[in-house]
């Protein structure tokens, strides 16, 4: 994980979320291909972590398993 600059990350909310106040959202468009996931309850200027893709889609496994 890593602490980013703020560039201009388009969000989206997880589809887990249902729509509610307590989701996370993650961005998709990073320029150096990291994946910035943030608490939509403090966005957009809370803290966000950055994942490289693999540990995301590790966290992710270990989520749906």
């Amino acid at each position: 994980m890593r602490n980013i600059p703020d560039y201009d990350l388009s969000w989206r909310k997880s589809t887990y979320s249902g729509g509610g106040d307590n989701c996370l959202e993650v961005s998709d468009n990073h320029p150096a291909a990291l994946i910035p996931v943030r608490d939509s309850k403090t966005a957009p200027s809370g803290p966000k972590l950055t994942f490289r893709p693999e540990a995301w889609s590790a966290f992710v496994r270990g989520i749906k398993n």
